[in-house]
């Protein structure tokens, strides 16, 4: 890959490198019943919008690159779903996977397609399945990181300013950055995994510390660089394909490569390990939607704290409780506090918000019982 910088200059030149991988291959269990193995959570429009979570995604970035710059990664299983919800993609722009690898294999994969298209490329990577509700300061934010990414070899990350103590996202510590392109740009002292709720009311009260948004910028040589210093046989692995991007050998070529690659996020892979990680703090009403309490947080409420979604829902004294039907049946409740009731065409999932944490062991044991019929 050439060390050349490139010749254009200007924002409209810098948004023909920007590029987006959004990554699609997840199954959602905990958003079940809704979410399924057969259409999973960011094939779904929760907010009742007309938008799926990954058609939202996918809006989100026109405004930072252009539309053949949108790559999508996903499980061969879902590629018929993101050609039906994202039709205006070229099969090009649509990735893959042969079986599940978690993050790192999927990044590492997009960033090889990328850089044989464009040496120059700076790269965004997103989730499907990610809610903000302020565009223009995530595109604010994400502006700020762009930059950041351009001006040395690093890689930079979002941070969402915490509005609560919760025990369900990763943290960021971060310090003063130096030598950084905007004073809200900040160095990462460490990454935290998902702490008990004592230690999060102390990260909280520190203000030290971001949520982990799991959105990170960086420039195609940057991640070349962090891959083969933290994860060098992946590397080694996808550098081994550089005829075959791009070419009608990719697929074959991605299979092999997928059989033998390990397992392992991009958090833990590379992001915890590299010395030269910064960090955008942002309050862009974020949300990962990792589960049916996260939704409830970003939804509209009635007096009693209620949030229900669908047509014929019918409340009785209940109170902080989250509703979500999906089809156009009446749905009467009384005395429900703190609940979360869900219902589809099959299964009727009634559960204690306190407790949503236990609906992938829900899943799993009806697949136990009853296979895959309602998983």
């Amino acid at each position: 890959m050439s060390d050349n910088t490139p010749t254009t200059s200007g924002s409209a030149d810098r948004k023909q490198h920007t590029y987006c991988v959004i990554m699609a291959g997840g199954i959602g269990s905990r958003f079940w019943p809704m979410s399924r193995t057969a259409r999973p959570k960011q094939f779904l429009d929760f907010l009742g919008l007309g938008r799926t979570l990954i058609q939202q995604t996918f809006d989100r970035f026109l405004a930072i690159c252009p539309p053949e710059n949108i790559l999508v990664v996903t499980n061969d299983q879902y590629t018929a779903l993101v050609k039906e919800q994202l039709p205006q993609l070229k099969d090009d722009q649509i990735l893959t996977e042969p079986s599940r690898r978690n993050t790192a294999p999927c990044v590492a994969y997009a960033n090889h397609v990328i850089a044989k298209r464009d040496p120059h490329a700076r790269i965004i990577v997103a989730s499907s399945d990610h809610l903000v509700m302020k565009e223009q300061e995530f595109h604010d934010v994400i502006r700020t990181a762009l930059a950041q990414a351009d001006s040395s070899d690093c890689i930079v990350t979002l941070g969402i300013k915490p509005s609560r103590p919760d025990t369900g996202y990763g943290y960021i510590q971060f310090t003063e950055g130096k030598s950084t392109v905007d004073p809200k740009v900040k160095k990462v002292a460490n990454f935290r995994e998902k702490p008990d709720h004592a230690t999060a009311v102390k990260f909280m009260e520190s203000g030290e510390f971001l949520w982990n948004s799991g959105i990170f910028i960086a420039t195609a040589k940057s991640l070349h660089s962090a891959f083969a210093l933290h994860l060098p046989e992946m590397e080694k692995k996808f550098d081994a394909g550089a005829s075959a991007y791009g070419t009608s050998a990719e697929k074959k070529f991605i299979a092999e490569v997928y059989s033998s690659c390990e397992s392992i996020s991009i958090d833990y892979g590379v992001m915890e390990k590299a010395g030269n990680v910064f960090v955008v703090p942002g309050d862009f009403g974020w949300s990962d939607l990792g589960t049916w309490g996260s939704l409830y947080t970003h939804v509209p409420k009635d007096e009693q704290g209620n949030a229900t979604i669908g047509q014929m829902v019918r409340l009785h004294d209940c109170t902080d409780t989250m509703v979500h039907v999906q089809d156009d049946r009446l749905v009467v409740l009384q005395g429900l506090e703190d609940f979360i009731v869900v219902s589809t065409k099959d299964v009727l999932l009634v559960v204690r918000k306190h407790d949503e944490q236990k609906v992938k062991q829900f899943v799993a044991e009806s697949a136990s019982e009853w296979g895959e019929k309602f998983v």
